[in-house]
């Protein structure tokens, strides 16, 4: 036994194969299992928000000469490929730390540190962006009332639904879910109807949602770019870890969650497509703030309108719901790491079972939607996603073929190897079109983190610290083999 493992035993804690029972840092509390595999990809779809796909469609239109099925078939390939490296690493690696904590495990502490910090600027940020649609929903439906009330008022509504239960916030998500999907269901036959009686393409079948004239290879792939942070929600999942009632079912989690998403994005996108040809149906003010609006005005007239602003407002709030207790988990590993003080981001509320330090603080970044535009906040998140991504692929290739040494059949070459170098290759393509503004900002908050790296590990003469053996919670050194090494 290990000296640490020694002096815990000495304090009263149990050691019985791997497992341990030990009270959790600061309260004697841990997360919760109680979330089952539709509560989980749910939670996923939450948090993609499926009608996002309406309130960006008039600008990827515009960029990728209209063909924005196309850009969502190219990220969803992406997607594809990384949800897989994503499921293989929760199987071996089942913590709520997400890339942070595969990277950290697989490749290097210090790099682990890298990527959980940049991030955090996908994960800070993406409550910002649910906060700024719906104060956009409610600017336009009440102009008089300033938008910073909306703000206050869904930041509170948020943070207190999370703050209290998990099981809870995981409920509401679903009701919100499933509304704007049936509202979803109800537009695209509307548009078939519409369609059928020539208006719009005038036809069901058409390639030239995915291809036209106008469209190039570098206008979809910069679609594919702006349309990647819809997709954002599958990685997400794996914060939820240490709440599923089984690991197991977190690849398969994943996985659903990408494809299910996915295909909403298409059949929506390819009748949205075919019932505006062009982004010139659309007033430019649409294009930059949301299309979503227009859509529903254009297809069924104000009572529709309404009814389609009342489904994106469901699903905006179910993505705020998601991400928000998404981010409070992914720093609530961070402090167990000591990387944050451990304290404040490490604390388990013994009553609510969640992370309430951390929930309160996302509620106050998320404040910030007051002065901030949308289309800002999307491309900074795009930049944390694509580092989550491509270190994720990473992790497969270094945890299995490096790590275990499952490199030496056909099956596990392809498996282990071939496969992450794919999702990295198409990442790359991602990354070559992301925003200048959001790499020079997205450079700059790295840049930041490496110095505060600096910082903690006295010039990399200290070591970051390592999950805290004598936790009871997360850490995938208190995962039974079995579970890691069936993937």
């Amino acid at each position: 036994m290990s000296q640490r493992g020694a002096e815990a035993q000495s304090r009263g804690l149990h050691l019985k194969g791997r497992n341990m029972t030990a009270p959790a840092i600061a309260s004697g509390a841990r997360l919760k299992r109680n979330l089952g595999l539709l509560a989980i990809v749910g939670l996923g779809l939450g948090y993609m928000t499926p009608t996002v796909v309406f309130d960006t469609f008039g600008l990827v239109a515009r960029d990728t000469g209209n063909v924005v099925p196309a850009a969502y078939l190219m990220a969803l390939v992406v997607m594809i490929f990384t949800a897989v490296s994503y499921g293989k690493m929760s199987g071996a690696i089942p913590s709520a730390g997400s890339a942070y904590t595969y990277v950290r495990e697989s490749v290097h502490p210090n790099v682990g540190f890298m990527v959980g910090w940049t991030a955090l600027i996908d994960y800070m940020l993406l409550p910002m962006v649910n906060c700024l649609i719906i104060r956009s929903y409610l600017e336009a439906l009440f102009p008089e009332i300033p938008g910073a009330v909306w703000v206050v008022i869904y930041c509170i509504v948020v943070t207190g639904i999370i703050y209290l239960t998990m099981r809870g916030t995981s409920n509401i998500n679903m009701i919100l879910l499933v509304f704007s999907i049936v509202v979803m269901v109800v537009f695209v036959v509307m548009v078939i109807a519409q369609l059928v009686r020539g208006e719009g393409a005038g036809t069901l079948l058409s390639a030239q949602p995915f291809f036209n004239d106008s469209a190039t290879l570098a206008a979809i792939l910069t679609g594919a770019t702006i349309v990647c942070f819809s997709f954002i929600g599958f990685d997400a999942v794996t914060m939820y870890a240490e709440e599923a009632k089984s690991p197991k079912i977190m690849p398969r989690a994943i996985l659903l969650t990408v494809v299910i998403g996915g295909a909403i994005f298409l059949i929506a996108g390819y009748f949205t497509q075919l019932r505006f040809p062009s982004s010139d149906a659309f007033p430019t003010a649409a294009i930059e703030d949301s299309t979503l609006p227009e859509i529903g005005l254009q297809v069924g007239g104000p009572v529709f309108q309404a009814i389609l602003t009342a489904a994106g407002f469901a699903a905006t709030l179910a993505s705020g719901l998601a991400s928000h207790a998404s981010v409070s988990r992914m720093l609530l590993v961070m402090g167990r790491n000591s990387v944050l003080p451990k304290k404040f981001f490490g604390y388990i509320n013994p009553k609510t079972h969640t992370p309430t330090f951390n929930i309160v603080l996302t509620g106050a970044i998320s404040l910030l939607a007051m002065s901030f535009t949308l289309e800002m906040i999307a491309a900074y998140i795009n930049y944390g996603a694509l580092i989550a991504f491509t270190f994720v692929n990473i992790s497969v290739i270094a945890w299995f073929a490096i790590r275990k040494g499952r490199r030496k059949t056909p099956k596990d070459i392809f498996t282990f190897i071939v496969m992450p170098a794919i999702g990295m290759l198409l990442t790359g393509l991602l990354w070559a079109n992301l925003h200048v503004d959001a790499l020079i900002g997205g450079l700059i908050w790295t840049g930041i983190g490496f110095i505060y790296l600096l910082i903690l590990t006295r010039g990399f003469r200290k070591k970051v610290a390592a999950f805290d053996e004598n936790q009871p919670v997360t850490g995938y050194n208190k995962i039974p083999d079995e579970i890691g090494e069936e993937r």
